[in-house]
């Protein structure tokens, strides 16, 4: 099947590659000519437009950064919706429900179906293919991009209506925010207080207090100072600015994420947008006059 996938960066590249891996002929478009001459040169074909993409390949993935790209690419001049091959765009962005639905309700007028279909795990996901795919679509439509999506991860169908994949990842990326934060903060705290930051992750992971910062991105990025998880502080402020417009629509409050979203926002302005999501922890620290670092990895 030829596929096509615009979008090549931090995470669209590797799963573009996977896709090229299982056999697929791929047709791909990004803005950044260095990241298709990368995948060309994994076996790909190149375009020079969204357009151009729907216009050889049926089923169009999509690994964008923000609801204004997602709508520009999909329903822009030279966008998805014009192309005269395409009948599934496979949205693998994070834009929030409303963003999808609009896309959706665009392409259905030229009888093009849209997959909403974010996913969580990362770069290290992406490139492994262990990606949660959250899959909205219709099951007759779920039924024929599901074993392309399995490429990608374990695919989860969370309904029928598009929109519904968008508020299964806002949610997740709101936890793993909250869990970022928050142990940011009780690290920040132990250092103070003359803890060894290895002590507190094997207590913490060992005790009721573990989640996925603990178990990953403090041992893997922050303890050993790279601050290289591949995610962008800019990225996940937009995620829970997303999280907070849907949450205000429904009626739901968010008492917890208020603060949450108040000290990404403060990172965000002290680390710059583009900086690492693991780096939240350094105002803290700088704040505070510790450092949350590995004493045993710095001697070896």
């Amino acid at each position: 099947m030829r596929l096509g996938f615009v979008g090549l960066g931090n995470m669209g590249a590797p799963m573009a590659g996977r896709l090229l891996d299982s056999g697929h002929d791929l047709v791909v478009f990004d803005v950044n000519a260095d990241a298709m001459r990368a995948l060309a040169d994994l076996g790909a074909a190149t375009a020079r437009s969204p357009r151009e993409v729907a216009d050889t390949a049926d089923t169009v993935f999509m690994s964008l950064p923000t609801p204004a790209v997602v709508l520009e690419v999909a329903l822009g001049e030279d966008g998805l919706v014009h192309g005269t091959q395409v009948r599934h765009v496979v949205d693998l962005s994070t834009t929030g429900s409303p963003t999808s639905a609009r896309v959706a309700e665009a392409l259905a007028t030229q009888d093009v179906c849209l997959v909403d279909s974010p996913v969580s795990g990362g770069v290290t996901g992406a490139a492994k293919g262990t990606l949660a795919v959250m899959t909205a679509c219709p099951d007759s439509q779920f039924a024929l991009v599901e074993p392309i999506l399995a490429q990608l991860g374990r695919v989860f169908h969370v309904g029928a209506t598009p929109g519904l994949g968008q508020a299964m990842k806002l949610l997740n990326n709101y936890l793993s925010a909250t869990a970022l934060a928050v142990t940011a903060e009780a690290f920040v705290f132990g250092a103070k207080a003359g803890l060894d930051a290895d002590t507190m992750v094997e207590v913490v992971n060992a005790g009721s207090g573990r989640n996925s910062a603990t178990q990953d991105k403090f041992p893997r990025a922050i303890l050993p100072g790279t601050f290289d998880f591949g995610f962008a502080i800019g990225l996940m402020y937009k995620d829970l600015a997303l999280f907070a417009e849907q949450a205000d629509t429904l009626g739901v409050p968010l008492f917890t994420g208020s603060a949450v979203r108040q000290l990404w926002q403060f990172a965000r302005d002290q680390m710059g947008a583009d900086a690492d999501f693991t780096t939240i922890v350094r105002p803290l620290e700088q704040w505070s006059g510790v450092e949350v670092r590995s004493l045993r990895r710095a001697g070896e």
